[in-house]
């Protein structure tokens, strides 16, 4: 359930309007039909946000408990999302203000039981997604963290990214393009790849760091052929940097990410993210 912000100034300054009611109702019938797990959306950043009014989103959240919650940076990218430009820049929090506010959230959850899955997703304890992170089997795709990684995903609708085997593609960005494809008989999709093998190795180890905030060199070097140290020695060169700042250790067969660390988990992966070092055009969000 997307709940964002319950702040009405916050809901006004993005053009939504959704009453608490209304969303604790569907909460209350999705645990009456039985639903096994029920998950709620936040997005720091928003206008108009700050730690106090966040604070109080939080407060009613956890009063209700959900099963998961997912509680995103909000990413402002006018250039691409012309909604955006509707936004006042003057009004979004700083990085700062951001940053305080990603950390009162994982308080916050923490004290209220929730476990920090990573990357902006939290569960209780007893809900399969700490369940499987416990037991070393998450994983995680397109929607966030998942127990069930090696599932083909078969994309449906305008924009949607599905992945079969070792290929991920990505349907038509329009309406008259996806149904135009299907009514001359073809699936709607606009492009895709095929991973070779430097990108299924580096798929791998982004997502033990990931999930995991671990990497076994040793299991990697076993899956893969390669000698860690060798193939990733620019990587290693620019995580020394982060070990300096207290985020992660690197042993010599093995990654460990600190508490510092796992709240900036995204930038630790991007150091092994070969694509993104060779293309910054500047179309990508924020971390923070």
């Amino acid at each position: 359930l997307g709940v964002q912000d319950f702040e009405p100034a916050v809901q006004l300054a993005v053009n939504r309007l959704q009453s608490e009611a209304q969303t604790f109702a569907v909460l209350d019938a999705a645990r009456k039909y039985g639903f096994r797990s029920v998950n709620l959306d936040l997005i720091y950043g928003l206008p108009l946000q700050n730690v106090a009014s966040f604070g109080r989103t939080l407060d009613k959240v956890i009063a209700v408990g959900p099963d998961r919650l997912s509680v995103f940076n909000y990413a402002h990218l006018p250039a691409l999302f012309k909604t955006q430009r509707q936004i006042d820049d003057a009004q979004l929090p700083s990085a700062a203000e951001k940053l305080d506010i990603l950390q009162l959230t994982i308080n916050r959850l923490t004290e209220a039981g929730y476990v920090y899955i990573g990357m902006d997703h939290f569960a209780r304890p007893d809900d399969e997604l700490a369940v499987a992170q416990r037991e070393g089997t998450l994983t995680r795709n397109f929607q966030g963290y998942s127990t069930h990684g090696e599932c083909d995903m078969v994309a449906m609708g305008v924009t949607s990214i599905g992945r079969v085997g070792d290929s991920y593609s990505q349907n038509q960005r329009t309406l008259d393009d996806y149904y135009a494809a299907l009514d001359a008989g073809h699936l709607p999709i606009l492009r895709g790849v095929q991973l070779d093998a430097d990108d299924l190795l580096r798929r791998a180890v982004i997502t033990r760091l990931i999930c995991h905030f671990e990497l076994d060199m040793r299991a990697i070097e076993a899956d893969f052929g390669i000698v860690f140290a060798r193939y990733f020695a620019p990587e290693l060169a620019q995580l020394a940097g982060m070990q300096t700042d207290g985020l992660l250790e690197v042993g010599a067969t093995s990654i460990h990410v600190r508490p510092a660390g796992k709240l900036l988990i995204r930038n630790i992966c991007m150091v092994f993210d070969r694509y993104l070092r060779e293309k910054q055009d500047g179309r990508y969000s924020k971390v923070i």
